[in-house]
């Protein structure tokens, strides 16, 4: 058994909840640092998006999706989401903690102001308009110009893994982008699936910032891990769709990091679509 693990019967164990493929990104990220640790996706499909809802209900949601993840035993549980991190993360940490380390996402907003503004914020519609993404720029990037970009259906199309739609919305968010933007933040976990095609689609020169790397690396920091990319796979142990057993849906195969999370499932039939 590789060191570090739980036990010396399963491999430590995260499990990442979100609304839909936001996930997608982050778990490849963490499986690239840590393969050996085991993975637990909590989809929910039933209610996404959670962007329109009222935040007591995602509140709620993001409990369940919590709570049903619970029964995989994980040592720690990422909420890959930013909407469900804002109206969740506190209610998730308050019920889990100190037993299972609860780590949440939040759009990149300080590492992108320190490198230099202008920047530029793309994320849903109601994101751009929300008092969250508001406070951020006041907490980490008063002093540099920001502004926030709705880009509208992106989420949506790749959701649907609709590569035609996905080119119209980032294009579409690429034309209200204003001229000079040193820094984009991807204020969406579902937009690192695309980010080449979002680099492909600005000028050259501005700097994309998303966040998996970071939120892993904290991952690790919260399971007392260090980062070791050549440690023996464990790979997907489980797949929830509302809270109910499922397999990983096939449109993650249009993204490299969704390419990759399947062929992790693959070592477990059950998983694979």
């Amino acid at each position: 058994m590789h060191p570090d693990t739980a036990s010396a019967t399963r491999p430590r164990r995260v499990a990442f909840v979100d609304s839909g493929l936001g996930l997608v990104a982050y778990a490849d990220a963490l499986l690239t640092l840590r393969p050996d640790l085991g993975i637990v996706l909590a989809l929910d499909p039933d209610n996404m998006p959670y962007g329109p809802r009222h935040p007591d209900e995602v509140r709620r949601l993001v409990l369940d999706l919590a709570r049903a993840a619970l029964e995989h035993e994980p040592d720690a549980v990422v909420v890959a989401c930013n909407t469900a991190s804002v109206h969740g993360l506190d209610a998730v940490r308050a019920e889990l903690e100190p037993d299972v380390p609860v780590i949440g996402t939040v759009p990149a907003i300080r590492p992108a102001a320190a490198a230099g503004g202008p920047v530029a914020v793309w994320a849903t519609a109601a994101t751009t308009s929300s008092d969250y993404l508001r406070g951020l720029v006041d907490a980490f990037a008063a002093d540099v110009e920001t502004h926030a970009v709705a880009a509208l259906g992106l989420a949506e199309a790749i959701e649907s893994g609709d590569l035609d739609a996905v080119e119209a919305a980032v294009a579409l968010a690429a034309e209200r982008t204003p001229a000079g933007v040193r820094s984009l933040v991807l204020g969406c976990t579902h937009y690192g699936l695309v980010a080449e095609r979002i680099t492909a689609a600005v000028p050259a020169g501005v700097t994309i910032f998303d966040s998996p790397v970071a939120v892993a690396r904290q991952t690790l920091r919260r399971l007392g891990l260090e980062p070791d990319p050549t440690a023996p796979r464990a790979g997907v142990e489980a797949v929830l769709l509302s809270g109910r057993p499922g397999t990983l849906p096939g449109v993650l195969a249009t993204y490299p990091a969704g390419a990759r999370l399947l062929e992790a499932a693959a070592a477990r039939p059950t998983l694979a679509t």
